[in-house]
């Protein structure tokens, strides 16, 4: 357990004064890469996507290409693109023509993203910030977000969702980390083999809980036409209808 973690073992306070390590610009490149690919069955399993889809994203979809033969999707810091990718498979298995765009800052992820998304279909990749495309006037039937909130202090919290809003033509669900104790202890435990790879999965999953809100925590900091939801396990979503 970090000091800090000792100090406040309760999560009763973010963390907001500490930083991941693959946030470091000169972090280790290996470990980096290795991050990257443990993304892919991470996300897979915990974050819930499937069912966001199933429940929330598909009668979007629907409507969309109902209405004009196509919908459109965007992913913002998208990291290694999994996450897109996989929500472009779901629409394709429903026969739902559906166009994802995956946006992030980092260069070092948008080139794990190509890389990682060559041969696949209905995703293309970008290295960009959300407001460069509120810039260029772009608009989407869809945005999301994975584990990016907790990245994000006060002020950057409200510049993405202002973002969302102007950029999102129907629903907007940013999906991100729950902070609790309990979810700290389960992922200190789940990740018990990665104790001595090379990647920083553990360390960073750890502090990111650390770093995430609680449900009130973003009931209380975004805008009122926001509705903050709790899903399980150990999960907090902003949502948005347009």
């Amino acid at each position: 357990m970090s000091r800090r973690a000792a100090r406040d073992p309760m999560l009763r306070r973010r963390a907001v004064d500490e930083a991941e390590l693959m946030d470091d610009p000169d972090c280790d490149p290996v470990a980096l890469e290795h991050t990257f690919r443990l993304f892919s069955p991470v996300n897979a399993l915990l974050p819930g996507w499937r069912g966001i889809y199933r429940h929330r994203l598909r009668a979007v979809i629907r409507r969309a290409v109902a209405d004009r033969g196509r919908a459109t999707l965007l992913d913002i810091g998208s990291g290694g693109g999994d996450v897109a990718r996989a929500l472009a498979r779901r629409a394709a298995r429903d026969g739902l023509p559906l166009d994802v765009l995956a946006i992030d800052p980092d260069p070092r992820a948008h080139a794990h993203a190509l890389a990682a998304g060559r041969g696949a279909t209905g995703v293309t990749y970008r290295c960009a910030h959300s407001a460069e495309l509120v810039r260029d006037g772009e608009s989407f039937d869809i945005v999301i977000s994975n584990h990016l909130l907790h990245h994000l202090d006060d002020a950057g919290l409200r510049a993405l969702l202002a973002d969302t809003e102007a950029l999102c033509t129907a629903l907007a669900v940013h999906n991100d980390l729950r902070r609790s104790r309990p979810a700290w202890l389960a992922w200190w435990v789940l990740t018990l083999p990665l104790v001595r790879s090379r990647s920083f999965l553990r360390f960073d999953g750890l502090l990111s809980i650390r770093r995430s809100r609680t449900v009130p925590e973003l009931a209380a900091e975004a805008p009122q036409h926001w509705t903050a939801l709790a899903q399980k396990p150990f999960r907090a979503l902003l949502v948005r209808r347009a």
